[in-house]
Formats: C-alpha cells, structure tokens, sequence
C-alpha cells in the first residue's frame, strides 16, 4: 500500500511540474467530459419527460384495453362491462397507484367555418385525474372545465388550424360502434402548450361526452390505465404477465402479446373471424414505441460524436505521453539503475495518466452538471420541430449522481489507456541506453 502511495505521489508531482501540458490536457479531458455530461442529461431528461408527459396523458404504466366486434368486419377499441375488470385488476396488482379509467376514439373536429382535422379522441375523468391537469401547461381555460358536458381541450396547432378560442364552439364527428355516423356540439374550455408529436392529434374530452358520441353504454370504457410503483415502471412486464394470467383464467378472452401500436392491431384484429370482447395488456414501451425513437437518435448522434471527440483526446494523450517519456530519459534510466522494475515505471506512468483522466473528467463533470441545472433552470423556448424529439415546450436536462460517476470512471479508464503504450515504451528502456541517452 506504502509502494502504492509514493507512486501517486511522484505522478501528483509529475503533474504539477509540467503545469502547461497538464493544463491543456486536462482542459480538453474535461470538454469531453461536459459534453458527455450534457447529452445524457438530455437524453436523460427526454427519456423522463416521455415517460411522465406519455404516462399521465395518452398510457398507463401498463393498459388494459380491447377490442369489441359487433360483426367480423367491424372491430372497436372498447372495453364493456369493465366494472369486474377494473375490480380484478385491484385485485391482482397490489403494485398498483392509481387506475385511470380513459375513453379513446378516433374522428373529427369541425370548425363553424367547416374547417375540420381528424384526432384521436381520449375521454378523461378530470375530477380525479390531478397529474392530467399538472402534466399541461395551459395557454388559456381550465382544464378542471371538462367536468361539463360537451366540453373538448385542444391544442394550439389544433386551436390555429380551426381558427378557434376558448368558448368557441366546435362539432365532433365519429363513426358509432354500429357504423353510423354520429355528431357532438361541444365548446372549447381549454387550449393547451404543445407536448410533442401526439398533441398534433389528440384532442381530450370527458368521458361522459364520448360515449354520448359514440352511443356506448356506461359501463363501456376505452382502457384501463394502470400507475404502478415507481419500481415497475421501467419493467412492467412481470406484471403484464400475471395480468393475462388471472384475466384469462377469469374467462376473459385475452389477445396475444404483440408490441405493434394499437392503431396497427385495429387493423388486424378486423380482418380476423370472430366476434365479442377480447382484452389487450400492454406496457407504456408497446403502445407509445413510435415515440420512443427520438431517443435511439439522440443516443446514436451522441454515440457518434463523443467517439469522435474521445479519439482526440486519445491522440493528444499519447503523443503528449511519448514525448514526455522522451524528456525524462534521464529520469527513467536513473530509476531503472536503481533498481525500479519495469512493472514499476509503466505503473508510474499509468497512475499519472489515471490522475489526470480523473481530475480533468472530475471538473468537467462538475462544469456539465452546472451548465445542464442553468440550462434546465433558463427553460429556454425551442422550436416546434424540436419540441418532437424534447416531447414539450421546454428543454429539460435532468442528472443522475451514478450516471456522473460513471461517466468520470470512464472517462479517466480511457485516459489511463490511452497512456498504455507510452508506458510500456518508457519501462521497455534499458538503463545503460537511457543514461547515455541523457549524456
């Protein structure tokens, strides 16, 4: 342990002696490591205001959904007589934080000037859905008024496209479960901040409206949102199975696993030959995985980037090392006449390089943490193409403590590396070369 201690002592003096070439290694070490910092705090942040924004409006941790088929050609997302559903899910999913019950459709919104856009309809409960109303930011109305009738909240590119305000009114158009078009007047309470992609066509109203527009009896609902413990949400899947477990044994009809999207089981599941109610449980992954590709993108270009950055510093650390190698011959054959083996001297040269990974990765470590809570504390606007891969108005870069402390581990690993063949050259010295190379 002695041995250990003076050897970091001498690369620690190494270091401060030739203060210039640590300087500007260190400086370009911590660049790298600020960069890191900041593209997986974005990622981070992208990947956490997905999950929260997507759970809270469009999915539950895991859905139970379905489909109901009054004929083989004619399939609809609904779920009847949900009431023994919802009680078994209780049931069996003791994990379980919140059951949000949601209507889901798809249509029209018809301005009075009969401009109109096709939406999907989600039906909400919004007396008990506090996180609904906390998840969006409103540019004018109140999200609480959905709980009135024909009410709809819409978003601004919505809201600008059919040229309407709060307290206009607008028609929603659907096709019933029996195939027959149907009509709702209802007005706009609410106008909403965009929340990425799937604000371009959703539009929210009450439950109670949308079984009115689609004629369904009470106790019919789109899905069933299931919130779970925190634990879970990043692998729900456990819990997924033993739902199609007690639900299939319950007498339940329930679909096979499938990760397509629940527009592309629509399709599907209308071309096939039976009729009644089926049950569908997804995870939050399964049913919003269209959204989740922004992410494998920015982890791509990020990967991309810091490699290239990383080969840099790789360069800049050897041929730094080679040539310091070369200016302490002197000092390489001196110990090596001494007696110091040459494990020893690659060692010496590794630690130092390993310290100055580590400082360096340390205080850019510190440097990104530092510009990322600014940057997340400025809440800079960003443009509408970007809000797509940001999934909201806002940039939102959020840390992990352990991600940082990896990132610093790797950053000073790949320094120390980068340090390996200098070292083995200056221990691959023979003393009597080296002292008379330094004569």
């Amino acid at each position: 342990m002695m041995v250990w201690l003076i050897d970091l002592r001498i690369a620690a003096m190494n270091l401060i002696e030739h203060r210039r070439r640590t300087t500007l290694l260190a400086t370009a070490i911590a660049t790298v490591t600020a960069l890191l910092v900041l593209l997986v705090a974005l990622a981070t942040g992208i990947r956490y205001t997905l999950i929260e924004t997507a759970t809270t409006l469009w999915s539950g941790h895991v859905n139970v959904a379905g489909f109901y088929k009054v004929t083989a050609g004619q399939a609809t997302p609904v779920v009847t007589n949900y009431e023994p559903v919802a009680e078994l899910v209780r049931q069996v999913v003791p994990e379980l934080e919140q059951l949000v019950e949601r209507g889901t459709g798809a249509g029209k919104v018809v301005s009075d000037d009969g401009t109109g856009i096709a939406v999907a309809f989600v039906g909400v409960d919004i007396a008990s859905e506090p996180r609904f109303k906390s998840a969006l930011h409103l540019t004018g109305g109140s999200a609480a008024d959905l709980a009135q009738p024909n009410t709809v909240l819409i978003f601004e590119e919505q809201a600008k496209k059919l040229d309407v305000r709060v307290g206009d009114a607008v028609t929603l158009t659907a096709v019933t479960v029996g195939g027959v078009a149907n009509t709702s007047d209802c007005r706009v309470v609410a106008i909403a901040h965009e929340v990425g992609i799937l604000s371009r066509v959703t539009t929210y109203v009450s439950n109670q409206t949308l079984r009115g527009l689609y004629q369904l009896r009470p106790d019919a609902i789109g899905a069933l949102q299931l919130l779970v413990e925190p634990c879970y949400v990043e692998d729900p899947s456990p819990l997924v199975a033993r739902l199609r477990q007690r639900l299939a044994a319950a007498g339940h009809d329930v679909l096979a696993p499938d990760t397509r999207t629940p527009f592309a089981k629509l399709e599907s599941v209308t071309h096939e030959n039976w009729t009644g109610q089926k049950l569908d449980v997804t995870t939050w992954q399964e049913k919003l995985s269209f959204l989740i590709w922004p992410l494998h993108v920015l982890r791509g270009v990020s990967a991309a980037l810091l490699l290239v950055l990383l080969c840099i510093v790789v360069t800049g650390v050897m041929n730094t090392l080679s040539i310091a190698v070369r200016e302490r011959t002197r000092e390489i054959g001196t110990l090596r006449a001494l007696g110091m083996q040459k494990a020893r001297v690659a060692r010496l040269f590794l630690i130092e390089a390993g310290l100055l990974g580590l400082l360096g990765a340390s205080a850019g470590a510190l440097g990104g943490s530092l510009l990322s809570w600014l940057l997340t504390l400025a809440e800079p606007p960003v443009p509408l193409a970007v809000q797509v891969f940001l999934m909201g108005s806002k940039i939102r870069l959020a840390l992990e403590p352990s991600a940082l402390v990896y990132e610093v581990l790797a950053v000073a690993c790949v320094t120390s590396a980068a340090a390996l063949i200098p070292a083995l050259r200056a221990a691959g010295r023979r003393p009597v070369d080296a002292m008379a190379h330094a004569s």
